[in-house]
């Protein structure tokens, strides 16, 4: 039973566990107290406090056990389901999210409601999710891509004790994976030459911009005219806009905030584009086919890129493939892993060594022979 056989023992190095029987049920509960002498013997005033509260007919289970999961057995107070609080959690949090994350989320907490939304808030537990999480014929990432804005949710819920703990803080599912194609697939030399002559005007300078700048597509459209610095041969990245926003956002992450150089590829398709839009001082690109600022990344692809590339008769990849080609051309050239990380506006050069590593050389043939020209002996 529990200590002296009066329904009060330890159940893990932190909680006590009280049992005590109301309206027939044999009821478990767990009180947040380490199992000491002085803490066993609070508890087992706790539980006559409830005894006494249930032979007197004032006892309360919702008041005395918050969150309990057996509240729902004694009452026909409607709980709060999964559904019903990730609903709510998320109308919450759409003025405090980009409209792109806010969109992503709203696909997500549907698949998640799919699973698990019928299920009473206090009884979700990491073993269904982590078995949910193993059913998925998904990648790591995008499982947890899906666990994400969950546990995010129920530590909120923590936080406005709806729950006692979160069942997934500090949690990861991982599953072996095999090994998976990298998705870097950049254009050669001649499939750029082929996509550019396939292209006029507008379309073209934004490509070629594009292809020696290594700038997402959503932050292609948002560049100003007030963003080049002509003298210095930089353009200020700060801005970006995906189909899901209404406006400009900030860009994908806190040093995705950059100044990138401008090559001359890149100024010359600049210096084309000032006869488009330079006089109206606002958006450098805009869509040749409305003559307005592109709305979103998703207009450009499918007006511009796709027609572009079936013209050019080459194997479809998405408009991000720009940025990597700008990437490995970088690199394979033998530039320096920072600037080109700094270009890129990744957070450390560790995830640009990461993600291009095919395209760093190993050795180039001058490696070292500067430093032994300052500090080797010629004798």
């Amino acid at each position: 039973m529990g200590r002296d056989g009066n329904g009060v023992k330890a159940a893990s190095a932190t909680t006590i566990e009280i049992t005590f029987t109301y309206k027939g049920i044999r009821c478990r509960e767990r009180i947040k107290l380490k199992p000491t002498a002085p803490n066993l013997a609070k508890a087992e005033r706790h539980r006559a406090a409830v005894l006494h509260a249930i032979a007197n007919d004032t006892f309360d289970y919702e008041v005395t056990f918050p969150g309990s999961k057996n509240i729902a057995k004694f009452t026909d107070k409607p709980q709060l389901t999964v559904e019903k609080y990730l609903n709510e959690w998320l109308a919450g949090k759409q003025p405090q999210i980009k409209s792109s994350t806010y969109n992503d989320y709203v696909k997500t907490i549907r698949i998640i409601n799919e699973q698990f939304g019928a299920m009473q808030l206090v009884e979700l537990k990491r073993k269904p999710i982590a078995e949910w999480a193993s059913s998925l014929g998904c990648s790591n990432k995008r499982i947890s891509n899906l666990i994400s804005p969950l546990r995010a949710a129920l530590t909120d819920a923590v936080h406005h004790e709806l729950i006692d703990i979160n069942p997934i803080a500090g949690w990861t599912y991982k599953k072996s994976m095999p090994p998976k194609s990298s998705d870097v697939e950049p254009f050669t030399k001649d499939e750029q030459e082929l996509i550019l002559a396939n292209l006029v005007g507008q379309g073209k300078n934004i490509i070629q911009f594009a292809f020696w700048t290594g700038l997402r597509t959503s932050e292609l459209i948002e560049l100003e005219w007030g963003d080049i610095d002509w003298v210095r041969s930089i353009v200020r990245v700060e801005r970006a806009k995906t189909q899901y926003a209404n406006q400009a956002e900030t860009t994908k992450t806190k040093s995705g905030e950059r100044d990138v150089k401008l090559l001359p590829p890149a100024l010359a398709a600049l210096t084309a584009q000032k006869a488009f839009t330079f006089l109206q001082d606002g958006k450098v690109f805009h869509n040749p086919r409305t003559g307005e600022p592109w709305t979103g990344d998703q207009p450009l692809r499918k007006t511009l890129w796709i027609p572009a590339l079936k013209k050019a008769g080459i194997r479809y990849r998405r408009p991000y493939q720009t940025r990597h080609t700008f990437a490995s051309m970088m690199l394979s050239a033998g530039e320096p892993l920072a600037w080109v990380s700094k270009q890129l506006g990744h957070s450390n050069v560790l995830m640009t060594a990461k993600v291009y590593a095919t395209w760093i050389p190993d050795s180039q043939p001058e490696a070292g022979l500067k430093a032994v020209q300052l500090f080797g002996k010629t004798g």
